[in-house]
C-alpha cells in the first residue's frame, strides 16, 4: 500500500451470500481500511480504500459481519483511538461509530451465530459485547478478577457460548455467555430503542471469569484461538501453544489430575519471531495454522495430522518479502492465502489445486 506504514490487520470475509464475494479481504494500518480481492488470474484487486479525517488514527484490527435485514457486507474497523467504525462494503458508506471504550483497541470479533453481537477487547483491560443492531453495549467483562494490563486478543467458540481472552497481563482467561442473567440482558438489547429510550441501557458487569491460567506463557500472550475444545495461543516465545483447560476436560475423564488447572497437548514451533502483536490464524474449517515472523517468512501446518506434535512446518518465503508479518488469512475455499507486513505490503500465495 501506498503509505508504506505497518499493516496490522488482513482478515477475509467469511460472511458471504454470493460466490464472487468469497476471495474478498480487508487491510488495516495507519488510517487506512483497504478492501480487495483475489482474483482468478493470481491478481490482488483493489475494490474500496477508506482514510479516517484523523491523521492520528491507526487501525489495528477489522472483522467481517453482515447486515441482517438486507444481507449487505459490513466491516467493523478499530485502533489506537478507541472508535469502533462500521462500514457497508455494499453502499460505501460508514454508517455506525462507537466510542465507548475510550482508549485503544487492539482486536475484534464478531459472533459466530449472530451477526449483530461484536466483541472488541483493548487497552482499558477489559472485553466489550456490543450488539450493533441496537446501537448498544451489552455487557463489559473485567474488573477485580479480569485482566491486569491491556487485553491484546479475544475469540468466540464455536457455538458463541463463550469468550477467551489474552493480554499483557500473561493471563488467559475464559468467561461464558451461558448465564440466564447475560442472556436475559442480550435478549433486552434487541428490545432496546435507542431513540425512543428515556434511559441508556443498562450494561452487564461481569466480573468473574468461569476460568483463569497464568501457566501457559511468560510473555505477552498477542494471540489467542478457540480449535474445538481446546485452544491455541501464542506469545513473544517461538512457539504457539495447544492446550485445554481442565474445566472442559473434568466431565469427560474425572480421573484426570487436578494440580494444574490446564494442560498442554503439543507446540507449534518456529523461529525469528520473538516481538510481539505477530497473530496467526486458523482456516474456515479448522484444517491449517498458519503463523507469520518478523523476517517475512510464513509457518504452515496441517491440523488434520493425528500426531500434531510431531507435524514439521511447512516454510513459503520470497527473497523480496523481508518485513515482520503482522497477521495472515486464509480465504474461505482455503485455496489462496495473505499476509500483511511492517512495511505496508500485502502478499498472496495459492494452494495448488
Amino acid at each position: 500500500e501506498e503509505h508504506g506504514k505497518p499493516l496490522f490487520g488482513v482478515h477475509f470475509n467469511y460472511s458471504y451470500s454470493h460466490p464472487d464475494d468469497s476471495k474478498i479481504f480487508a487491510s488495516v494500518g495507519a488510517n487506512k481500511v483497504s478492501i480487495y480481492q483475489c482474483t482468478d488470474d493470481g491478481r490482488i484487486k483493489l475494490l474500496q480504500a477508506y482514510t479516517d479525517p484523523d491523521p492520528e488514527e491507526d487501525f489495528y484490527t477489522c472483522a467481517w459481519s453482515y447486515l441482517h435485514n438486507t444481507s449487505e457486507l459490513i466491516l467493523a474497523i478499530a485502533g489506537a483511538r478507541g472508535v469502533i467504525r462500521i462500514i457497508n462494503a455494499a453502499t460505501t458508506v460508514c454508517i455506525k461509530c462507537y466510542p465507548g471504550q475510550g482508549n485503544a483497541i487492539n482486536e475484534l470479533k464478531f459472533h459466530p451465530l449472530d451477526p449483530n453481537i461484536l466483541a472488541s477487547v483493548g487497552k482499558d483491560h477489559l472485553i466489550h459485547l456490543w450488539n450493533i443492531k441496537n446501537d448498544t453495549c451489552i455487557a463489559i467483562f473485567g474488573g477485580i478478577d479480569g485482566h491486569r494490563d491491556e487485553v491484546l486478543s479475544v475469540d468466540f467458540d464455536i457455538l458463541g457460548k463463550k469468550i477467551i481472552s489474552s493480554g499483557m497481563d500473561h493471563s488467559i482467561k475464559m468467561w461464558t455467555l451461558e448465564s440466564e442473567i447475560l442472556e436475559e440482558t442480550i435478549k433486552k438489547s434487541y428490545e432496546y430503542n435507542p431513540v425512543t429510550a428515556d434511559k441508556s441501557f443498562k450494561i452487564l458487569y461481569v466480573d468473574e471469569p468461569q476460568f483463569s491460567t497464568r501457566d501457559i506463557h511468560r510473555n505477552y500472550i498477542d494471540c489467542v484461538r478457540w480449535f474445538g475444545n481446546l485452544i491455541l495461543s501464542k506469545s513473544c516465545e517461538n512457539s504457539i501453544v495447544c492446550w485445554q483447560p481442565t474445566c472442559l476436560t473434568e466431565k469427560l475423564n474425572p480421573n484426570i489430575k487436578k494440580e494444574r488447572n490446564c494442560f498442554e497437548r503439543s507446540r507449534f514451533d518456529y523461529n525469528q519471531c520473538d516481538i510481539w502483536y505477530l497473530r496467526f490464524c486458523l482456516d474456515y474449517q479448522q484444517k491449517t495454522l498458519a503463523v507469520g515472523n518478523q523476517v517475512g517468512k510464513v509457518f504452515l501446518w496441517d491440523l488434520e495430522n493425528e500426531n500434531l506434535s510431531q507435524h514439521r512446518a511447512v516454510v513459503l518465503s520470497h527473497p523480496k518479502c523481508s518485513a515482520a508479518i503482522r497477521q495472515i488469512a486464509i480465504s474461505r475455499d482455503g485455496s489462496c492465502l495473505v499476509h500483511a507486513c511492517d512495511d505496508g505490503t500485502i502478499w498472496r500465495w495459492d494452494k495448488k489445486m
